[in-house]
Order: structure tokens, then C-alpha cells, then sequence
């Protein structure tokens, strides 16, 4: 009759050469070593998932502190041409800023979403490699299980060798620990697997909320804008502007920047607004501020804005360049030529008189200043300058 102890030796034997084909000697110290390179390389990912998942949250907070800068567009309808000017210009920005938003909103999803792609093929690898340990570790256990002489049923055959069995029994308990192990290092992959394609979900999800707040906030920026620059025509017209096909977008201050682009005395018609002085033109932020000075002029001195010249081209600065010597900017260097620039008349062109005092008192609050070289050399009391930055402030 076996002993119990020669139960246990009979099934650690004969399990160990049924699976000896399997599992070699020395397996448990391979199965070991190559577990733990997996659990380093998915601790590795883990941590980088985590980073990853603080930097697109941060993104996400940065995004979300946009659209409410974005909300910072006046709303209150405007009482003057200069502060439906301002606000045309506001709202135009923020279409500007809503899609370098948007822009930059998408490149950053396409970009964690690329990570977060090769963060999952990692794991799926890790996930195989641990396949690979878990296989002969889960036979090997099995077939513990299901080896008669567990249950003390089969024939003994004695090996007269009780410290190689004991050896054996050692190496699979240890065996069948790792299994455990294996099993466990599986599950929490499984878990980081199923985080990070929670955390995918939830990036698309804000991407898409975050998209349409941007589009319904630029559609809403784009309609103000358009309605403020309607309201801006209706109002110049009523000034006596004669806005005609070949001026037509040139009152629109939001086309500013494309007027910038044309080299100086080279602005085509449709970007030159004009002003109620017949015959004159300027830039569109410039005309606009021009007409509500004139208004302003009006109401304290009963007339017009006189204005003997406005916008010249380059040809017609090289002639006054050329007619009246030392008086005259270069071709090419003129503000007239950008549209900037008045000469006036009425009054102002005397220094110190009430029209001109009057106006270096009052021009500022509307852009228009009379520049510093304009008081000396060449001393042209008539010259004044819409300057943008100024404008910008109002």
C-alpha cells in the first residue's frame, strides 16, 4: 500500500515525464526571466499611457480656456461707425482664433490618437508574449490535475531516487506559481487595455463636443461679423458714401490684412473705401474712422472735413514727387500710397488755427494724429495720419 508521501513523489514523476517534451529543465527559470521582461515593458507602457493621458487632458483644459476667451466678443449693438468698425474687426479675429483653435485641436487629436495606437499594439504584443509563458505553465498545472496518481490510482514505480523527486516537486511548485503570476500579469494587461480604450473613447467624444462648440462659435462670429459689416455699408451710405461696383468690399475693415499685402501705391480698387468727400479714398479701417471724425468735425464747425487729397497711387506720387520737391515722400514710401494719409484744407492747413487746434485735440480719439515730422521737416500742417494701432485702442 503507498504511503501518502509516495502518492505525492508517484504524481510529481509522472507528471514531470508526461510534460517533460513541453517544459525542459529549467523552464521555470526561462518562464521567470522572460515574465519579468514583460512585466517591465507593460509597466513601461503604463506609465507612458498615464503621461500621455495628463498631457491630453491639459490640452483639453487649454482648448476649453479658448473657446471662453473666444466669448469675450462684444455683443451690445454699436452707436457709432467707429465701434461698428471695432467690433466687425473683433469678430472677424475671432473667427481667426476659433479655427487656429480648431486647427490645432484636430492636429493634436490626430497626434495622441497615432500614440494611443501604438500604445495598444504594444500591449497586444505584451499580451501575446505572455500568451506564450501562459500556455505551457497552464499544461503543465492541467495535467497535474488530471494525472491519476493524484488520487493514489496507477501503478508505483519506485526511482530509489527521493532527492531528484523532491528536486522535481520544488521546480513544479514553483512552476505553478508563476501560472498564477502569469494569469495575474494577464488580467491587469487586460485592465490597462480596456482603460486606455475607455480613455480613446472619451478623447473622440471631447474632440467631437469640442469641434462643434467651435464651428457653432465661428458660424455665430462669422453671421456678427457679416451683419456688422452690412450695418457699417447701410451707415456710410446714408454719410453720402457712394460705394460702387468697383469699390465694392472695400468698406469691409475685416479685409484690412488683404490690403496689407499690396505694395504701396499698388492698392486695387475693391480694397479703397470712399470717404463722403467725393473723389476720395482710403483704406477701409482708415475711412471708416475718417467719416466718424467727420461727423464729429461737422457737428462742431457746421462743414465737411475739407480734404485737397487722400489715397495716391504711384504714379500719382511720383508726380507730386516730382512737381513739388522736398515736400513730397519717395514713390513707394508714402503713407497716401497705403491709404493712411489726408492733406486737409478748410482751415486746417493753417498751423495753430481753431480747425487745426480742434483737430490735434480731438483726431486721437478717433486714430487720426498729425506725426511728429510733419510739425518740422517738412512742416505740413495739412498732412494727418490714420495710424492702426492707434484705432486698434478705440
Amino acid at each position: 500500500m503507498p504511503t501518502p508521501r509516495s502518492v505525492r513523489l508517484i504524481a510529481v514523476v509522472t507528471a514531470m515525464s508526461s510534460l517533460s517534451a513541453g517544459v525542459p529543465y529549467g523552464a521555470a527559470e526561462a518562464a521567470a526571466a522572460t515574465r519579468s521582461t514583460a512585466r517591465a515593458t507593460v509597466a513601461k507602457d503604463a506609465k507612458d499611457a498615464t503621461a500621455w493621458s495628463a498631457t491630453a487632458k491639459r490640452a483639453d483644459a487649454a482648448a476649453v480656456e479658448g473657446l471662453k476667451g473666444l466669448e469675450g466678443v462684444e455683443g451690445k449693438d454699436p452707436t457709432t461707425l467707429t465701434e461698428l468698425r471695432r467690433q466687425a474687426q473683433q469678430a472677424y479675429k475671432g473667427i481667426e482664433d476659433a479655427t487656429k483653435v480648431l486647427k490645432s485641436r484636430q492636429k493634436r487629436f490626430e497626434s495622441t490618437q497615432k500614440q494611443l495606437a501604438g500604445k495598444l499594439t504594444q500591449l497586444q504584443t505584451a499580451t501575446q508574449e505572455l500568451n506564450k509563458l501562459r500556455r505551457p505553465l497552464s499544461d503543465l498545472v492541467q495535467g497535474i490535475y488530471q494525472d491519476p496518481a493524484m488520487t493514489g490510482i496507477g501503478p508505483f514505480t519506485a526511482s530509489g531516487d527521493d532527492t531528484a523527486a523532491l528536486r522535481a516537486m520544488s521546480d513544479l511548485d514553483y512552476l505553478a506559481r508563476e501560472r498564477n503570476t502569469v494569469l495575474s500579469d494577464a488580467a491587469r494587461l487586460q485592465r490597462q487595455q480596456e482603460r486606455l480604450a475607455a480613455e480613446a473613447q472619451e478623447l473622440r467624444s471631447a474632440n467631437l463636443l469640442q469641434e462643434a462648440q467651435l464651428d457653432a462659435q465661428i458660424k455665430m462670429l462669422r453671421q456678427r461679423s457679416s451683419a456688422l459689416v452690412k450695418s457699417l455699408t447701410k451707415a456710410l451710405t446714408k454719410l453720402g458714401v457712394k460705394i460702387g461696383k468697383a469699390n465694392r468690399g472695400g468698406c469691409d475693415p475685416t479685409r484690412v490684412g488683404v490690403a496689407e499685402q499690396y505694395p504701396n501705391g499698388l492698392l486695387p480698387q475693391n480694397i479703397l473705401c470712399p470717404l463722403p468727400q467725393r473723389g476720395e479714398e482710403l483704406r477701409a479701417d482708415a475711412a471708416i474712422a475718417f467719416a466718424d471724425l467727420n461727423l464729429a468735425y461737422q457737428r462742431r464747425f457746421g462743414t465737411p472735413i475739407c480734404v485737397s487729397d487722400s489715397y495716391r497711387s504711384l504714379a500719382e506720387q511720383q508726380s507730386v514727387y516730382w512737381r513739388r520737391p522736398g515736400l513730397a515722400a519717395t514713390p513707394g514710401k508714402s503713407n497716401h500710397g497705403l491709404g493712411l494719409a489726408v492733406d486737409l484744407c478748410g482751415g486746417v492747413q493753417s498751423f495753430r488755427s481753431v480747425q487745426f487746434n480742434w483737430l490735434e485735440a480731438n483726431g486721437k480719439r478717433f486714430g487720426w494724429i498729425h506725426p511728429d515730422w510733419a510739425y518740422r521737416s517738412p512742416f505740413e500742417p495739412w498732412h494727418w495720419e490714420y495710424d492702426p494701432e492707434v484705432g486698434s485702442l478705440l
